[in-house]
């Protein structure tokens, strides 16, 4: 029966717990240790039954107790205290006003995701991209920037995970009850909901806003899961990442399409569009079709605005992780902007694609993406190389280390990861500020005067309350599916708090090799069986794998296959339905963090960051973070970084290294103690994981980063296109044609290089070129001359570009260009020369996506200076 009317109806707390309110809906409480262990003791069981969700706690509990509380004169100090921390912690956010030059008015970023992971009660993340999407957003908030999340409320979020009897894994669906969870709906001043409305193929669907506030940072997401919109489009916000390929673009266009409208709809400019990776991408096109309508731009023009203000951060590694379309599907949903943008189809289209002449193509929301940004990059110095090597393409003939994808490696939120235990460790030590310390900061000189034993005990801590967790975890999993009593009293003995425990958390993809270390069977038994010697190692490992991918499946059901055929569910133990809360235990109670996926395929990784965080060495891969950090003095690198062709070769070498180094290097290193128990040596490891990692794979680093190198720039360069009625903006898309009209007219016609065909390091010789502009001018184009290296194959795979300066023109018309040059190192070494636009309001050379190389069939004239004369590709051998 449907009711009638419906209320939202909240608890009923007594005036002076109002404070329990306020902070249980500013999710600052997940990285403020004090204000979570305050909910815990308002009903230990509750909290943790409630999945750690302070409002659904209040909701709930009963009013006797909220009674008691109420006259517990210490409860009541413990709250003021919370409130008046978060207060202070709202106020005092002053990075960006000391850092930020001359700040845009109402200025604004924008923060597109279509996953934010940020605590254990809101599950609507899959993994390391969500969770990295909420410490973006917590570490904003630290830092006070103007940053405002964007993204999409799922009804049933991702899945639970369980296994059942033969160790497969099973999905469920929880359904989230949004009136339970620290979610604000947003409405109007009359008290209505704020909607938005979003065309699809014969109809419109709506769409209302609820806001989660993350300290000073609101996250907006979008629920269609409403009247009237019809079952199908209810539940486009049903579940993450689900559905077939029709439900994921009709995700797609809510998150970027709505998400431009829902900020619309707020009053909210944005100064900045952050597309977290290509989901949201269609958001372009809805900011092109705003501007023309609005300020009256052509298409060209309202592209530059757009694409003036919008960055993209691309998480893939391999070009199976991109979202591709068809581009019939593409037309079907989306055909009304190419009508309304002027365009053909296959203009339309081409907007996607990265060989635009191949009308075949599906349509890439990554392409889309980097065709609409100003700003690019991957999230690790490794993935910045191979996404240059993934997109290269869309700059024909530029040499990859110039394409413009540059790379902020991604960082984790120290206060959300890093044990209660441990960050008062630091607090006491270190000081409250360790978690925003920079690289360059003394107070982490103060991480030496750490007690040896103290660390160690911590930590020791830290394993056992570990354990602890995980048999609860284990326990309450198999009572869930009806397993047999012994197999739940087992669980209560799982793992031994005093043995090597090495941990192993994270998606279930292939590429990951999650059962890399059951490559030996005898020997990995006689590693967990300590030998003669009684070293033993332990295994902890949690993850999921996706609905969809059978062979992930199959990773986790020979894990479990493995234990009990070999009866050892002692020592390795599969944790299951993997979210934040076992992973903030895995990564402060596990003694060595394990990463070994196939070079380069993993992008970043951030699990292993928090691990070091809480001093836990990595033994990892040289992949991701983990190939430029130390890994030397604060863990153990798996191999030097190899690339392999044969799989199964890379398996066998790399499985075997990592017995070596267990064997040799991790278990004499952790069980050397001295008269105290202390491992000296093994402690030392974990300072310098401390001491280096975590202030450089910190999201207060790489926050700060966006911050200068993106946001700022970004937010400026808007401003500028946007001047005086977008002026600008219209001259530089007036030009842009014109350049496009005329480019292919330019030719180099001669190039004379002033020198011998021998020369010595460092012998500077002259350079100069004639080249006909014929419409274009010398304004419009910066001439560079390119040498370097020539390789076996007789190319320059990189090299140095030296801009010529404009002499004027000869007599037929010609412009006249010069530089003088030298080289600096012996061998074969070759020059070229190139041609690229330039206009003051041109963000990069690169953008217009247009460069000229000096071709086989220009004048080259070699030898002594001759006047008005000059010369292109050539070869000079230097000795």
């Amino acid at each position: 029966m449907r009711p009638i009317r419906t209320f939202n109806v909240v608890p009923s707390l007594p005036p002076r717990l109002e404070g329990l309110r306020t902070l249980a809906y500013n999710l600052q409480w997940d990285w403020d240790v004090d204000t979570i262990d305050l909910f815990r003791r308002l009903d230990p069981d509750l909290w943790e039954s409630s999945r750690y969700n302070p409002v659904l706690m209040l909701g709930t509990i009963s009013q006797q107790r909220l009674q008691e509380i109420a006259e517990d004169d210490g409860f009541l100090a413990q709250t003021d205290r919370a409130v008046q921390r978060m207060e202070d912690y709202l106020r005092e956010r002053t990075w960006y006003s000391k850092n930020r030059p001359q700040p845009i008015d109402h200025e604004c970023y924008a923060y597109f995701s279509m996953e934010f992971g940020l605590t254990s009660c809101m599950p609507v993340y899959s993994g390391g991209l969500g969770v990295l999407a909420g410490d973006h957003l917590k570490s904003a908030s630290d830092l006070g920037l103007p940053l405002v999340g964007v993204g999409l409320l799922y009804q049933e979020g991702y899945f639970a995970q369980y296994l059942n009897a033969d160790g497969w894994q099973q999905e469920r669906y929880p359904i989230n009850d949004f009136y339970k969870m620290p979610l604000h709906l947003e409405r109007d001043d009359t008290g209505s909901e704020i909607r938005i409305a979003v065309e699809y193929p014969g109809r419109t669907v709506y769409a209302r806003i609820w806001r989660v506030q993350v300290g000073t940072v609101p996250l907006y997401l979008l629920d269609t899961n409403i009247e009237p919109n019809n079952q199908y489009d209810q539940d486009i916000c049903d579940r993450l990442y689900g559905g077939d390929i029709d439900m994921r673009i009709h995700q797609e266009i809510m998150l970027g399409i709505g998400g431009v409208r829902m900020l619309d709809a707020l009053g909210l400019k944005p100064t900045v569009y952050h597309m977290n990776e290509g989901h949201s991408a269609f958001l372009a096109l809805e900011r092109i079709r705003m501007l023309m309508d609005r300020a009256g731009l052509t298409y060209q023009e309202a592209l530059q605005v757009a694409s003036a203000s919008q960055m993209f951060t691309t998480h893939t590694p391999v070009p199976a992780g991109i979202d591709l379309f068809g581009p019939d599907k593409i037309l079907y949903y989306l055909g009304h902007y190419a009508q309304r943008f002027g365009l053909s189809d296959d203009e339309f289209l081409a907007l996607g694609r990265e060989n635009t002449g191949d009308l075949s193509t599906p349509f890439s929301m990554a392409v889309l993406a980097i065709k609409t940004a100003t700003f690019v990059n991957g999230v690790s110095k490794l993935h910045g190389e191979v996404s240059r090597n993934m997109f290269g393409g869309l700059w024909e003939n530029l040499p990859l280390d110039e394409v413009p994808i540059t790379s902020i490696t991604n960082g984790v939120h120290a206060r959300s990861c890093v044990a209660k235990s441990t960050q008062e460790l630091y607090d006491r030590y270190l000081g409250p500020k360790w978690s925003q310390a920079g690289t360059q900061d003394p107070l982490w000189d103060k991480v030496e005067a750490i007690p040896d034993q103290e660390l160690w005990r911590n930590h020791e801590l830290c394993r056992s309350q570990m354990v602890m967790y995980v048999r609860d975890r284990l326990q309450r999993s198999l009572r869930d599916r009806g397993a047999a009593v012994h197999e739940v009293n087992e669980a209560q003995e799982v793992l031994d708090p005093s043995v090597l425990t090495i941990g192993f958390a994270r998606r279930f993809a292939t590429y990951k090799r999650a059962t890399l270390f059951l490559h030996d069977i005898e020997r990995i038994r006689k590693i967990l069986s300590g030998g003669p010697n009684g070293r033993r190692v332990q295994f902890v490992i949690a993850g999921k794998a996706h609905p969809k991918d059978i062979p992930g499946k199959e990773l986790i059901r020979k894990i479990i296959h493995f234990t009990r055929d070999e009866g050892l569910n002692g020592s390795i133990v599969f944790v299951p339905n993997y979210d934040i809360h076992t992973s903030r235990a895995m990564v402060a109670g596990c003694d060595v963090w394990l990463n070994n996926p196939r070079r380069p395929r993993e992008a970043s990784g951030t699990s292993g960051m928090k691990a070091a965080m809480n001093g836990l060495p990595n033994l990892s891969v040289l992949d991701g973070w983990w190939d430029e950090a130390d890994y030397v003095s604060t863990g153990w690198s798996i191999g030097a970084g190899e690339d392999y062709e044969d799989p199964d070769y890379q398996d066998d070498v790399e499985a075997n290294a990592l017995y070596e180094l267990i064997e040799q290097e991790v278990i004499p290193l952790f069980y050397n103690r001295d008269e105290n128990g202390v491992p000296r040596g093994w402690v030392a490891k974990m300072k310098a994981a401390i001491r280096l990692n975590t202030p450089l794979f910190n999201t207060a680093r790489m926050v700060k980063d966006y911050a200068r190198r993106a946001y700022f720039p970004t937010s400026d360069r808007l401003s500028k296109l946007s001047a005086q009625s977008y002026a600008p903006a219209k001259t530089l898309a007036q030009w842009l044609a014109h350049l496009q009209n005329n480019w292919y007219n330019i030719h180099i016609e001669e190039i004379h290089i002033a020198a011998n065909s021998e020369l010595q390091v460092n012998q500077p010789f002259s350079v100069t070129a004639l080249i006909a502009l014929h419409e274009l001018t010398h304004d419009d184009v910066q001439v560079e001359l390119y040498q370097g290296e020539v390789k076996v194959d007789g190319e320059m795979h990189s090299g140095t570009a030296i801009p010529m300066t404009y002499c004027g023109t000869d007599d037929a018309g010609r412009s006249r260009y010069s530089v003088e040059v030298n080289y600096t190192s012996s061998g074969l070494q070759g020059l070229s020369l190139r041609i690229l636009p330039r206009h003051q309001y041109l963000n990069s050379p690169l953008d217009p996506k247009l460069m000229l190389w000096a071709t086989e069939d220009v004048t080259i004239k070699v030898g002594p200076q001759v006047p008005n004369s000059p010369p292109p590709v050539g070869q000079v051998t230097t000795v």
